[in-house]
């Protein structure tokens, strides 16, 4: 005979009683923790997106405490990349970050364009801007967009025969 065949049985029972008492632990951490809501606290995104860069400013609603601000020229390395939607939603998401740290639980976009004598469309940024601040789980409010457009515009610049190249 060998000595895998003069085996003793192994006893089991103290294997099942850990299994119980984890099981246990288990259902008591599945109960669901209650958030403490506290006053709301709202600011504004102030969103300029030109075609060189994009600017996500966060501030308080009078608009005179800054909370956060960063630009897409932070987040990427070369200069033709300042207005794409990928820096715009890293700016995004580092304002997002520094927001909630600070306690704010909403706040209204506005978007800005060059405006006056340049383009009075955002650049390519402003959308991804929009979607990475919805995407921080805070409230939105009003969305606005407060691109300067004047009444009877000033001259552009380039003289009487305009830009020659």
């Amino acid at each position: 005979m060998s000595e895998t065949e003069v085996e003793a049985p192994v006893e089991t029972t103290e294997a099942v009683v850990e299994k119980e008492e984890t099981e246990a632990v288990v259902e008591t951490k599945n109960q669901p923790e209650t958030k403490k809501e506290g006053p709301e606290k709202w600011g504004i995104a102030h969103i300029y997106s030109s075609y060189n860069n994009t600017i996500i400013h966060m501030t308080d609603l009078t608009g005179g405490e800054t909370v956060a601000i960063s630009s897409g020229g932070i987040h990427v390395n070369a200069d033709r990349y300042e207005s794409s939607p990928f820096a715009a939603m890293k700016a995004a998401n580092a304002v997002v970050e520094a927001t909630r740290t600070k306690g704010f639980t909403g706040f209204h976009i506005r978007v800005r364009a060059v405006g006056g004598v340049g383009s009075r469309v955002p650049g390519p940024g402003a959308q991804a801007a929009i979607r990475a601040l919805a995407r921080g789980g805070f409230k939105i409010g009003r969305i606005d967009d407060v691109t300067p457009i004047p009444h009877d515009t000033t001259r552009k610049k380039g003289g009487k025969r305009g830009r020659r190249v």
